[in-house]
């Protein structure tokens, strides 16, 4: 078996120790470990095992009388809240044999559990096992408790993400500062470069720990030594503990397959990650739908179509939406790699000769069409099988990746993204030009506050002051564009006033804020950056952490801003990228 092969079945090997154990068991699972089921087989894959049922991992969920079985899947340390859930279920319930699966290796729960010594066999997980019989209400009841690595979501055989450490992000200066402050001024770190792990927060220490054990798991599996590169402080932290792991020794010098790893903070890549250069299908899919309830890397496509429902306030929450994860066709699996790895407009052509191929299988009437794809075509053709069961239950892949697909094109703020590109363009061709305030500068026309519809004067158009239609930039795209703008400000010309870059960002600032506080409705980044998670709220004074005296403040934000905006793709900011070698 060739290297690559053996990396792309790595998700699922780990996957099948889960699968071995759930055979008549109420299968309990929190989010992360969800997701990543989500890419390697889905629910159906757990069913097909045996399972009796699939439940969230909550302390509001238990096990019906004559389910005496139960499997746990977890992401965390099993400690604190995390075991006090497994301790609620269990206590609503009646099972008399618990297998508990979690991510984190035994060694990091010595860690967590501070025990530095080195110890034979898994005494914590032993004890949680004799907790777990207790909280049965018998000690000759059966406790398992073991670790399974189940952190990765195989997009594609080229493409592995971690969506478990979606929310790791790279060092920061305010980080550096934090640090510090807890230090002796003698001992305090110059640069971020210095940091070293155990200067770090606990927390955040287990998180690198993780990461670094869960790849090296990987390349345990596939008998692999790695050479290990790295890109910005935090990568820098996760190659030494990847390098430094106790099993990665004897791995190195006896595993026959080579492969280099690169570790990259995603902050060095703020441009590639914040611009709309790109000409990918699947990145203005990612960008523009709603990403699946408690997902990072999965968006939820509207199904509505295919039923005989009206669109109404209230016939979303009733349709389960579909979504870009397709296991069980292999067709459908081919277009997605297609959509993936091909520029927009071969990956609709794609999508459109997939849905005449699957229409014509089934003898359906179908027009064919020539010339451009339009989402109104698209979406003729996949109304041809609403009325046909088989057909849809045949092609339900394609036809979610159809659907998907036209729901994108369609988007009412999909024309922003052309708007977006083009100015990028100009604020680009700007900074080699002028300097920064200047560039700034060009920011402030597009400063506007939306007119919402329907307000006197604007039944049909926005008022006069106001941007006008949907090509124009909303709050979410400007602050994309200042997360742009600002980690290309080392290419502007050098300031001759700094006092006017003072001004003008004050100005950008104060203005900004204006626009938000105009929004009828925050969106889930300006939630995200404000901490106001309410649907609807009225003008109030929105508190950003974008004061000039905090430069920093400022810059951090917008970096948040970036890693939130690409959910999916580019959300893990430790970008790792693995090079096999054939030896």
């Amino acid at each position: 078996m060739l290297p690559t092969e053996v990396f792309t079945c790595f998700p699922g090997q780990m996957w099948d120790r889960v699968l071995s154990k759930v055979k008549k068991a109420v299968v309990f699972m929190d989010d992360k470990c969800a997701e990543s089921l989500h890419w390697n087989g889905g629910a159906t894959s757990v069913f097909q095992s045996g399972a009796r049922n699939l439940k969230q991992f909550s302390s509001f969920e238990a096990g019906g009388e004559n389910e005496p079985k139960a499997v746990f899947v977890v992401s965390t340390l099993l400690k604190g809240r995390t075991a006090d859930i497994i301790q609620d279920i269990v206590g609503l319930s009646h099972f008399q044999y618990c297998v508990v699966f979690t991510t984190v290796a035994h060694s990091i729960h010595l860690l967590a559990n501070n025990v530095t010594a080195v110890l034979e066999g898994n005494p914590v997980f032993e004890q949680f096992e004799d907790k777990l019989c207790e909280w049965m209400g018998d000690m000759n009841y059966t406790a398992e408790v073991m670790h399974a690595p189940v952190v990765f979501a195989p997009v594609s055989p080229q493409l592995f993400l971690a969506p478990t450490f979606a929310h790791l992000f790279p060092l920061l200066p305010r980080d550096l500062e934090a640090i510090n402050m807890k230090r002796p001024e003698k001992k305090r770190f110059g640069s971020l470069t210095d940091v070293d792990l155990h200067s770090l927060t606990p927390e955040l220490q287990i998180e690198i720990k993780s990461l670094a054990s869960a790849v090296n798991s990987m390349f345990e599996s596939t008998s692999t030594r790695e050479e290990s590169f790295a890109l910005g402080p935090m990568s820098r932290l996760i190659a030494g503990e990847l390098a430094n792991h106790p099993q990665a020794k004897n791995r190195r010098k006896t595993a026959p397959n080579k492969a280099s790893i690169v570790f990259i903070d995603r902050t060095l890549d703020l441009t590639g990650a914040a611009g709309h250069h790109g000409d990918s299908l699947v990145e203005k899919i990612l960008t523009v739908l709603q990403p699946l309830p408690g997902h990072t890397t999965d968006v939820q496509v509207d199904m509505l179509e295919l039923t005989n429902l009206q669109r109404t306030t209230d016939s979303q929450p009733t349709l389960a939406p579909g979504c870009l994860v397709q296991t069980q066709s292999s067709t459908a699996r081919l277009l997605w790699e297609t959509m993936l790895a091909s520029k927009q407009k071969e990956a609709v052509m794609e999508v459109r000769r997939q849905l005449v191929e699957a229409a014509s299988k089934e003898n359906l009437p179908i027009k064919m069409g020539l010339g451009r794809v339009t989402p109104e075509q698209l979406c003729s053709y996949i109304q041809l099988f609403k009325s046909n069961w088989g057909a849809l239950e045949s092609h339900c892949g394609v036809i979610q990746l159809g659907l998907a697909t036209a729901q994108t094109l369609r988007h009412p703020t999909l024309p922003r993204w052309d708007s977006c590109l083009a100015f990028e363009r100009l604020l680009l061709q700007a900074l080699g030009d002028s300097d920064f305030a200047g560039v700034l500068r060009q920011l402030l026309p597009l400063m506007k506050p939306r007119a919402a519809k329907g307000e006197e004067g604007s039944s049909s158009e926005y008022s006069s002051g106001s941007r006008l239609g949907e090509e124009e930039c909303g709050p979410d795209e400007l602050l994309v564009l200042l997360v742009y703008l600002y980690s290309l400000a080392g290419e502007a010309q050098p300031a001759d006033n700094e006092e006017e870059e003072e001004k003008v960002e004050r100005e950008l600032i104060g203005a900004l804020t204006l626009v938000i506080t105009r929004e009828a409705e925050l969106s889930p980044l300006l939630q995200k950056l404000t901490g106001d998670t309410s649907v609807s709220w009225s003008s109030q004074a929105v508190c950003l952490p974008l004061a000039r005296t905090d430069t920093q403040g400022l810059l951090r934000s917008l970096m948040l801003t970036a890693a939130f905006r690409l959910r999916s793709i580019y959300e893990l900011p430790p970008l790792t990228l693995v090079r096999l070698n054939s030896v």
